[in-house]
């Protein structure tokens, strides 16, 4: 299980703040729905978490989700990151 909380895929985060992926994979303030939307299209198992919030910005209910992956966590942020620029265009 999987954790991605919005921050991991911001492009407006440096990798201090939050952000897991480069800045040309990343997308602008992406949302938990539309995290929700991407894995959807991807086919992923996932449970959604609507009211949790990040720990560096715990007075922020940004959201996260949890998702059934057999490969990196890396791998996972930047597949979703990329179906939520496919899904935008």
């Amino acid at each position: 299980m999987i954790t991605i909380w919005p921050q991991y895929l911001d492009k407006n985060l440096t990798l201090k703040q939050g952000r897991k992926i480069s800045i040309e994979d990343s997308v602008k303030e992406p949302t938990i729905n539309e995290i929700e939307r991407a894995l959807k299209r991807l086919g992923l198992q996932f449970s959604l978490q609507k009211e949790n919030s990040y720990p560096g910005k715990w007075y922020e209910k940004s959201g996260r989700v949890l998702v059934e992956w057999e490969g990196t966590k890396l791998e996972l942020i930047r597949e979703v990151s990329l179906k939520i620029k496919e899904m935008r265009n």
